[in-house]
């Protein structure tokens, strides 16, 4: 690994794989970590299956310094997340009584069996709570465990962030033209190699019945950044094209 701080997510879910809902955490989380200057660099999704869970998990926590999982820590019977984390760091789940108590004054007596599972968590670990909802998510080692829904897991994510380090923010700067990719192919190649220190990205898109390109660059050397996009966009202007460019970002 780096020294540089380094985040992955872990998205737990069916629901995901088969089409029927769209993540709508991941921009967020790497567009907030980007900004704490610990970069996400892998994503992976996973069923709800234990053996899944548990070797993801794994994986990801040696690789990574953090890694955020999101999903399955509801009340329903294919919320397996929370065991399944447990068993992959080999601890039992016990009774969180201040988050049964949370709950129990917010659910009043609407609070069952299904919804007190979620306050069972892994021994030794910490809860995550926020104001929007009373049930918990946890970290445990480099892991934090949150829940799938987007408000919700916007809101953990945000309430951990003071227990996270402060590093060199990852910033960005982009050029837009109605140009194809292939003719700054050549062009992006030798700025790559003279930027090493950046990530240099071309996106195609379509919009009023015509092809265009945003290209990105991505890292935390501002100089960097800036004289990269400002010879893309000499570039794009030799070859007659007009384009929109960023505000310079500050030195």
């Amino acid at each position: 690994m780096s020294s540089d701080q380094s985040a992955a997510m872990l998205i737990i879910g069916n629901e995901i794989l088969s089409g029927r809902t769209a993540d709508a955490n991941v921009k967020f989380f790497a567009n907030i970590l980007g900004k704490q200057g610990i970069p996400l660099y892998e994503v992976r999704v996973v069923r709800d299956i234990e053996i899944e869970i548990i070797e993801a998990t794994l994986a990801l926590a040696e690789k990574y310094d953090y890694v955020f999982t999101t999903g399955g820590i509801g009340p329903t019977h294919d919320d397996i997340t929370t065991a399944s984390i447990a068993k992959a760091f080999t601890v039992k789940l016990e009774l969180h009584k201040p988050s049964l108590e949370k709950m129990e004054s917010y659910y009043g007596a609407h609070l069952n069996e299904a919804r007190k599972k979620m306050a069972f968590l892994p021994e030794g670990s910490v809860p995550i709570e926020t104001r929007i909802t009373s049930a918990p998510g946890f970290r445990i080692h480099n892991v934090f465990v949150m829940a799938g829904v987007p408000i919700i897991a916007q809101a953990m994510l945000e309430s951990v962030l003071d227990t996270l380090p402060n590093g060199m923010p990852v910033l960005s700067r982009f050029v837009e033209a109605y140009i194809a990719e292939g003719d700054l192919a050549d062009i992006m190649d030798a700025i790559q190699t003279e930027y090493p220190d950046i990530d240099l990205g071309s996106y195609p898109f379509f919009r009023n019945e015509t092809v265009g390109l945003s290209v990105v660059a991505k890292g935390r050397n501002i100089d960097s950044i800036n004289s990269a996009i400002e010879k893309i966009a000499t570039h794009i202007k030799t070859l007659g094209h007009e384009l929109t460019i960023d505000a310079e970002l500050p030195n």
